[in-house]
């Protein structure tokens, strides 16, 4: 496997790569890429049962079964639920990943979200992506590298973002051909079927991961897709990555 060829999902919680872009881990998967799945906590409030060090420990282990579907690596960065700050100490962490995965794709969070954790995450994960090759900013056993990664923001849960608007993205996957495999990632993280019950209202966590996807695969015809929208802001990528490597599976507007 080409060592190039390297795409990393960085999110707030456990499952939220499940949720918003598995379906293009998995197409990518097939074509060769190595996956990495990482969130900056272990989820330890995402619980009505557990302790905080049990439910961590819990939603670690179903996120680390979720990426070895996909042959991939799980990596928690080990903030806090519903704390994730834009500091220093947690930028650090998110560059040294960075550094370490060596990504040539980057996803995160949607930058207007329902939730703050997931709207700093995001930021977080920008930052991290344009400062990977700043060699003042130390990250020991991590060496900084060039390019940056292209950088890529799901869509944000439901399609909307906190004021309710619809979000309309620049990029879309088709994902029905991976659809079972993103439905066998997801049921890995058993654990929040109570916690979305009593916290979200939610039951049946996958039809609303299934929800999303029609609701995406409709804007292109197809019956599943993911929704992205690309960093295009000075110094990034300018070139689209995801449709170079996807082809006919992506389609742009």
């Amino acid at each position: 496997m080409s060592n190039d060829k390297v795409v990393l999902s960085l999110g707030a919680h456990p499952d939220d790569a499940e949720f918003m872009c598995a379906g293009t881990l998995a197409l990518l998967r097939e074509r060769g890429w190595q996956v990495h799945i990482a969130t900056f906590t272990p989820g330890d409030c995402g619980t009505v049962e557990y302790s905080r060090e049990e439910i961590s420990r819990i939603r670690k282990s179903e996120a680390a079964k979720a990426a070895s579907l996909l042959d991939g690596q799980y990596h928690c960065l080990e903030c806090d639920d519903a704390f994730i700050t834009y500091d220093r100490p947690t930028l650090v962490k998110a560059i040294a990943l960075i550094r370490k995965v060596r990504p040539k794709i980057v996803f995160t969070l949607s930058p207007s979200d329902y939730m703050v954790d997931h709207e700093m995450s995001s930021k977080l994960t920008q930052s991290a992506c344009f400062c990977c090759g700043i060699v003042n900013i130390d990250t020991p056993g991590a060496e900084p590298f060039e390019p940056i990664p292209h950088l890529y923001y799901a869509d944000p849960v439901e399609g909307k973002d906190k004021f309710g608007v619809e979000v309309t993205p620049g990029t879309t996957v088709d994902t029905s051909g991976v659809i079972d495999i993103k439905a066998r990632m997801l049921a890995c993280h058993e654990s929040q079927r109570n916690w979305l019950l009593a916290h979200h209202g939610i039951d049946e966590y996958t039809d609303q991961m299934k929800k999303l996807g029609r609701k995406r695969g409709a804007d292109i015809g197809v019956e599943f897709a993911e929704g992205f929208r690309q960093h295009l802001g000075h110094a990034y990528p300018q070139d689209n990555l995801l449709k170079a490597e996807l082809g006919d599976l992506v389609h742009t507007r």
